[in-house]
């Protein structure tokens, strides 16, 4: 008796201490599904971008809240909710798993991994957040090499700076991106993001490819929407990007995120605003598109010190058509971004890349956080190679020339190839700065344009074995002192046989 007594003692008190706490879940009931568009009767608490559950514990996303009920998107077994399907909401935003665990994987919006591999993440963030505030930035003062001389050179790039690539289709846009997140692999501090808009599964399968052998993709993390996945998750995909990035951001790491292309992102919530009923603005997009890219750009930035010194980098890529940088898409991101690189099908049909228009290409921070070893080298390319572009025109036409122009002529086809240069052949700073010095020099003057690519790398190659001490005093300090300058020119000219003579300083 004495046992029954002491379990009936233990089970009054586990009764007088039980405290239930009933959970109230309000429930709504699907009255139409179109497109991967719900519409919802009820949730009359449901927040903006709340993460509702349906039947069968699939996912949407509520966008569009209205008294008599919500309008939701699905993520998830959109063919699988019929007319009358209950949803309920799960009180709390679309979130996205975080860290260090995501590096060389491949995953989807919500956090599902793409590489048939099991995938765990401890912290999550959510999908949206708001911009750091002014006093939590500090201004960009370091660069963020992309390793093409053609970039680094005329048109630079700074950590924490937005920098818009643009042009037409086929022209080398999403080579520029993965040239620059191949730069990074030697960068102990940089993280690259790569988030695929609407792109082909192949393509994706491709850029996973070119990163992985360049041993690059095991600090890349590759957020996939292709254009089979429907447009919610299209609409997600740089927001879950730039959720991750944020993350390492606030470790105190430097971020390369690239968003390819905000011109599919746009036309995804284009199609889903117009199945929401949403009022359409200028040229058929809604409103609010401005907005759309906005809040995902400003969250790029440079944290100051106080805040870790990490930054994010923007390089959201638009596409064009038939070179309008003047439509409605072009013109919202130029004017959120600092600055933009052009590409123009015609240089790029030319054999030139990359195709950069350098008279519609700026940057408007890039300068200041230049290396000041590239800066020395590389005052006036900018202008050299628009006026070769704008002389070369009206040669074409058999218009006579003094010798200064020929002369002028010569030297700016030598330096339009040297600016070519493939993706997977990134240069270091001191190669770059290598290769203007010996151009100023005059050094290319006496090789054949044809040749002047491979004479480059020969020389490179050179410089590697000669030269290596310069070479490395110039990549660590990110300067070119006088002493250096003249020991790069006595070893290209030993290189070039003699060459001509260096230009007085």
């Amino acid at each position: 008796m004495s046992q029954f007594s002491a379990f009936g003692d233990a089970l009054r008190q586990s009764i007088q201490s039980f405290d239930y706490s009933p959970r109230v879940d309000e429930y709504g009931t699907v009255r139409s599904i179109m497109d991967d568009v719900v519409q919802i009767d009820g949730l009359s608490t449901c927040h903006y971008g709340e993460v509702l559950q349906f039947d069968g514990g699939h996912l949407g996303l509520a966008l569009d809240l209205r008294e008599d009920g919500v309008g939701a998107v699905m993520l998830s077994g959109a063919t699988e909710i019929v007319s009358g399907s209950f949803v309920r909401g799960t009180g709390h935003v679309a979130n996205i798993g975080v860290g260090d665990s995501l590096l060389g994987r491949i995953i989807n919006p919500i956090g599902q991994p793409l590489d048939g591999r099991e995938l765990r993440c401890d912290k999550f963030r959510p999908i949206e957040s708001p911009a750091p505030s002014i006093m939590d930035r500090s201004p960009v003062n370091q660069p963020l090499a992309t390793g093409l001389l053609a970039i680094d050179s005329m048109i630079p790039i700074g950590r924490g700076q937005r920098e818009l690539i643009i042009g037409d289709r086929q022209t080398g846009k999403t080579s520029i991106a993965l040239a620059a997140m191949i730069n990074q692999r030697t960068e102990q501090n940089t993280y690259c993001v790569y988030c695929a808009i609407g792109q082909k599964g192949s393509t994706v399968a491709q850029i996973a490819d070119t990163l992985k052998n360049a041993g690059a993709m095991e600090r890349c993390v590759i957020v996939a929407a292709t254009a089979d996945d429907h447009a919610s998750l299209q609409y997600l995909a740089p927001y879950a990007g730039c959720a991750i990035a944020e993350h390492f951001m606030l470790q105190g790491k430097d971020v390369l995120v690239v968003y390819d292309d905000l011109s599919k992102h746009a036309a995804a919530y284009r199609s889903m605003s117009l199945l929401l009923r949403r009022p359409s603005g200028r040229e058929a997009y809604p409103g609010d598109v401005f907005y759309l890219h906005s809040r995902l750009l400003e969250r790029a930035a440079k944290l100051s010190d106080a805040q870790g010194g990490g930054s994010i980098t923007a390089l959201p890529i638009v596409e064009t058509m038939a070179g309008d940088i003047s439509a409605y898409i072009p013109t919202n991101v130029i004017s959120i971004t600092d600055g933009q690189i052009y590409l123009e099908s015609e240089l790029f049909n030319a054999g030139i890349r990359p195709a950069v228009n350098v008279g519609l290409s700026v940057s408007r921070v890039g300068r200041a956080a230049q290396h000041k070893a590239m800066k020395d080298v590389s005052g006036s390319l900018r202008l050299d190679v628009a006026q070769y572009r704008d002389t070369a025109i009206f040669a074409q036409f058999g218009a006579d020339i003094d010798q200064s122009t020929a002369q002028m002529l010569r030297h700016g086809e030598r330096l339009t190839q040297l600016l070519k240069q493939r993706q997977d052949d990134v240069m270091s700073l001191a190669q770059q700065v290598a290769v203007l010095v010996a151009f100023d020099a005059d050094l290319f003057d006496t090789v054949a344009p044809k040749d002047i690519t491979e004479k480059r790398g020969d020389m490179l190659r050179f410089l590697r074995e000669h030269c290596e001490g310069t070479m490395q005093a110039i990549n660590a300090s990110g300067k070119l002192s006088p002493s250096d300058r003249e020991m790069l020119i006595a070893y290209c000219k030993r290189f070039f046989g003699g060459g001509s003579s260096a230009k007085s300083e």
